[in-house]
């Protein structure tokens, strides 16, 4: 297929993985990710690329801020929000909900290898701290 055409919603939402890679362009890339109740993507900054998150499922929370050590924002996010985060910003999603929280990013240029598929956060841990070292 030349591009990624689907259900964004059906997708997300049948997503039982932490993160998989459904489309990776030359500029962009397309993932789902499934954060488990009490579970949290994890506090980091992406200083080459900025990120479009949606969620279609569950409530979480969005942190930003500055520095690792000022993380001075914090939103409430459930069905239909949006975050936006510029290169550079230190985040952190938090499923805050009771159920998985179901969401997509997009990611402008890709940040995962194509294909990608993280089963657990610990796999997605495992694989990042591969591939900075």
């Amino acid at each position: 297929m030349t591009g990624w055409i689907g259900n964004i919603e059906e997708a997300t939402t049948a997503n039982t993985n932490f993160r998989t890679v459904l489309f990776t362009g030359e500029h962009m890339q397309l993932t789902v990710m499934s954060i488990p109740s009490g579970s949290e993507i994890g506090l980091e900054a992406h200083g080459h690329l900025d990120q479009f998150i949606r969620v279609e499922g569950g409530r979480g929370r969005v942190d930003m801020g500055p520095a690792e050590d000022q993380i001075n924002e914090h939103h409430d996010l459930s069905d239909d929000w949006v975050a936006i985060i510029p290169a550079g910003t230190w985040h952190n999603v938090v499923n805050t909900g009771d159920d998985d929280l179901k969401l997509y990013s997009i990611y402008t240029p890709p940040e995962h290898p194509d294909g990608t598929v993280h089963v657990t956060k610990e796999d997605a841990d495992a694989a990042e701290a591969e591939h900075d070292h």
